[in-house]
């Protein structure tokens, strides 16, 4: 047999074992084994394990211990750890879990708030081998039964004002499943902020408590990164608004680039103050559960987030930088003056995505002397991995206009390979005049290596080689990308497409509105046409709503063309996800039960 044969079958072999396989372009191989015959480079240069390393994000927990054991690593409350204590804990963790049988393949869902027992599952997890499925503790039972049931989770991590949901989600598995069910192992989380009678609870009904869990790991534990980068190392589960959630799996490779990418986007130094506005259970937290220790940065745990909460945590515990949705930036923003800490005592770094922020937010958080960086990303490409780059020539512009540059999505991320605006018809990128509309799709090292057990969601979402968004939008001449809405919220009113993310941002600039959610509502005359539902600011007179709603109108009319104005408007406050994230869909199910606008019969 020839060498470049026996090659040929050994990379065919290796694709395999990583499950890459499923359609190999042998030509392409035979092509590659050429190039590396000709270059002489064929034994040479051969990896070993003196020049190759799978990537993982595991290795910087073990660096920061390394370089800086004694700088805090987690602060919630009272309780401080350091990057020493951190990695012993999260070797327990490892070793514990390893001693109840979970291994490669195995799957341990954590519901928890921002507590370091979270953080610890983004390393101690994977240091077992298993994949971390971090749960929105938002979701109710219902929904935890299904995504516990479809991880096949062997343990469950549940911080302790949550047990009772956890518990009520086991019992509907075990109701549906009856004598196949395999009871998870149950592990809870104490917290010393909750009220102890849900702790007593929980160990009245045989759950392991945390620490003692831990105190049967080895904080010696020699714990071993993955052998291929490909694996696993998180599941986690999309809002599920129209059908079941879907399992989104990421992998170690993945983790570790876009760590880093964090960083290097946003300008992060080395010993950075992180406030945990951002749920950890969203995204893994952006990915910067493990950029924190890239960077041996510091971890301020916030278990609820409030104005007074962002404020006192900046005042005094010397946070640089936070993530949040705009809907958080806007309760920052709008804090009564009793819970405002100002002026800030540093330059405060903030990073937004989730939706598209309105530029009067942009504006009124960099009055108040925080610096907003704008990202956009999906959990199918582990959170943001495009970023509104700032440029110094942006610098000298009005402030206004700064805010509405930085409400675009902007470039991919670094660890990104490809990003694009295409036709949804025949996949053509679409021109660069910030006009035409089209779908955004991703490409390379930071999307998703799919949907667990779904082929054909998987065949959909990677159509033609690319991982298609559902997102509609522009490309600007400068290349920056705009969301001009999902596919899903155009509206469409008399033939013509209105963005309601376009009309949002209008009507945020209404001094009465605190929140606002534009949705299609059905209308005789023109099939669909706007509907807004709006949160008033605290301070407003909420009396007389039929004199607010045509002052809202008459607003609208002076600021966008008339088929935009929203045909009729809806007081109160608006559901969200645990993000923070307005819930459309159930605000377009209730404008469908308002039933149509009527013809005007003038």
């Amino acid at each position: 047999m020839s060498t470049k044969k026996r090659l040929s079958i050994a990379i065919l072999q290796d694709l395999r074992i990583s499950g890459d396989a499923s359609e190999i372009d042998e030509e392409l191989i035979v092509n590659s084994v050429n190039l590396v015959r000709v270059s002489g480079e064929c034994s040479a240069t051969a990896k070993n394990p003196a020049n190759y390393t799978a990537l993982t994000p595991l290795g910087f927990l073990e660096r920061a211990a390394l370089v800086h054991p004694t700088r805090k690593s987690v602060v919630h409350g009272s309780v401080t750890y350091t990057w020493h204590q951190t990695y012993r804990r999260c070797r327990q963790l490892a070793s514990a879990l390893s001693k109840r049988g979970v291994t490669f393949g195995s799957t341990v869902s954590v519901i928890a708030p921002n507590i370091p027992a979270m953080y610890e599952a983004h390393f101690g997890v994977p240091m077992s081998g298993a994949v971390l499925n971090a749960v929105n503790v938002r979701l109710n039972a219902q929904t935890i039964a299904f995504l516990l049931g479809h991880s096949q989770s062997s343990v469950i991590m549940v911080d302790q004002e949550f047990y009772a949901l956890a518990e009520e989600a086991l019992k509907i598995m075990a109701d549906t499943s009856k004598s196949k069910f395999k009871p998870p192992i149950l592990i809870v989380i104490a917290d010393e902020n909750c009220d102890p009678k849900s702790l007593h609870y929980a160990l009245g009904r045989g759950a392991v408590e945390y620490e003692k869990f831990l105190e049967t790991g080895d904080a010696d534990f020699a714990w071993k990164p993955p052998q291929d980068e490909w694996h696993s190392i998180t599941l986690g589960y999309t809002s599920g608004t129209t059908a079941s959630p879907k399992g989104v799996v990421l992998h170690h490779r993945g983790a570790y680039l876009m760590a880093l990418s964090n960083a290097v986007v946003w300008g992060m130094k080395e010993g950075a103050v992180y406030l945990w506005t951002l749920p950890m259970f969203h995204c893994n937290g952006w990915c910067f559960t493990w950029t924190l220790a890239a960077l041996c940065g510091t971890s301020i745990c916030l278990r609820q987030v409030t104005a007074k909460g962002v404020y006192s945590a900046i005042a005094n515990l010397g946070v640089t930088h936070f993530c949040a949705a705009p809907v958080v930036l806007n309760t920052i923003v709008n804090a009564p003056q009793n819970e405002i800490i100002l002026p800030l005592p540093r330059v405060v770094h903030v990073m937004t995505a989730g939706a598209a922020p309105p530029p009067s937010v942009l504006f009124a958080m960099s009055q108040h002397g925080f610096r907003v960086t704008h990202t956009y990303g999906l959990s199918e490409t582990y959170g943001p991995s495009t970023i509104c780059a700032w440029k110094p020539e942006w610098d000298s512009l009005p402030p206004e206009a700064q805010a509405r540059l930085n409400a675009r999505q902007g470039v991919r991320y670094v660890a990104l390979e490809g990003l694009d605006v295409v036709n949804t018809q025949n996949m053509t990128p679409v021109p660069a005049d910030g006009k035409t509309v089209g779908e955004i799709i991703f490409r390379g090292n930071a999307v998703m290596k799919g949907y667990l057990k779904n082929p054909k969601a998987n065949e959909e979402a990677f159509a033609n080689g690319w991982f298609h968004s559902g997102d509609l939008g522009v490309k600007h001449p400068d290349g920056y990308i705009e969301i001009k809405d999902r596919s899903k919220d155009i509206i469409i009113s008399g033939g013509e497409n209105i963005s309601s993310v376009e009309v949002e941002n209008i009507l945020y600039q209404h001094p009465a509105i605190f929140e606002v959610s534009v949705v299609a509502r059905p209308d005789e005359r023109w099939g669909e046409s706007p509907c807004a539902f709006v949160t008033l600011k605290t301070d407003i007179d909420a009396s007389d709503q039929q004199r607010l709603a045509e002052d809202i109108m008459k607003f609208s009319r002076s600021k966008m063309p008339a088929y935009w104005v929203p045909k009729s408007v809806v007081f109160g406050p608006l559901p969200k996800t645990a993000t923070g994230k307005i819930q459309k869909h159930l605000l377009r199910t209730k404008a469908k039960e308002m039933g149509p606008v009527k013809k005007s019969r003038l």
